[in-house]
């Protein structure tokens, strides 16, 4: 029986078989040819803020917790984290079951200058290439559902393309892969993707573990308490979704997260 992750990759693999049907990679990668490419890295350089940095995050819904906001004003929830404060913003396109698409991402493109992140289940360097066209700073690359060669080839790729590469892992070997890898920026997962149950000391457990690259802790941030055991963990970032989505009232929230309130 297959777990939720497997699902996942298998649909986004049909998916994309389908994507080259109408835009073939050759000519993909044609127009991202076309497009001027910097190499100051946003993403990189907004998780290197003193204290603790925020990507927060926009998603529709999730396989554990179904729609998680039924009118999902993107667009304003996106201001509002640029008004906020937030450091980068990562935006779900994954469709199948987290009903993200590839026009959310690009409709919140034209509207803030925050550094963001493409996350989506990435098993296709086609899918690398879209990110750059779509104007994504940087994209998730999960380690679990990549062999070695193709992490190493992916990461090589973003970097060559300006893009920055957030790679989650989900325990200490998939730590080192990452970091052999070349991996600048790793993300630990307090949510394992096959149970999507949720252990939020795992990054903190996994922090000692990650010297040479920025730390991010994905997942299960609550409370202004998270935040701080992160802080005193020395983390570079927290990614922060579904409080934030969840808030009826979006700034506060952030702010008592921030320890503002």
């Amino acid at each position: 029986m297959p777990n939720i992750l497997d699902r996942i990759v298998l649909a986004r693999k049909k998916r994309i078989a389908e994507a080259k049907k109408s835009m073939p990679l050759v000519k993909l990668k044609q127009e991202v040819a076309n497009l001027n490419t910097r190499f100051d890295y946003p993403f990189e350089q907004a998780l290197k803020q003193t204290g603790i940095s925020i990507i927060a995050e926009v998603k529709k819904a999730s396989p554990s917790k179904g729609v998680i906001d039924e009118t999902f004003d993107y667009i304003d929830i996106a201001k509002d984290y640029e008004e906020m404060g937030a450091q980068a913003i990562s935006i779900l396109t994954e469709p199948d079951y987290f009903l993200g698409n590839n026009q959310v991402f690009m409709d919140i493109r034209q509207v803030v200058k925050l550094p963001l992140l493409r996350k989506d289940f990435i098993v296709d360097e086609y899918m690398i290439y879209e990110a750059k066209l779509m104007g994504a700073d940087a994209i998730l690359l999960i380690v679990s559902i990549l062999d070695y060669h193709s992490l190493q080839q992916y990461i090589n790729l973003a970097h060559n393309l300006g893009m920055s590469c957030l790679v989650e892992a989900h325990d200490v070997l998939e730590i080192e892969q990452a970091k052999a890898a070349g991996a600048r920026v790793i993300g630990v997962n307090n949510r394992n993707l096959k149970t999507f149950q949720v252990d939020f000391t795992n990054a903190m457990k996994l922090k000692e573990r990650v010297s040479d690259a920025l730390f991010v802790a994905e997942s299960g941030v609550q409370t202004r308490a998270d935040i701080e055991s992160l802080e005193q963990a020395h983390v570079d970032a927290a990614l922060i979704g579904e409080v934030l989505m969840k808030a009826e009232n979006r700034k506060q929230t952030f702010e008592e997260l921030r320890g503002h309130l």
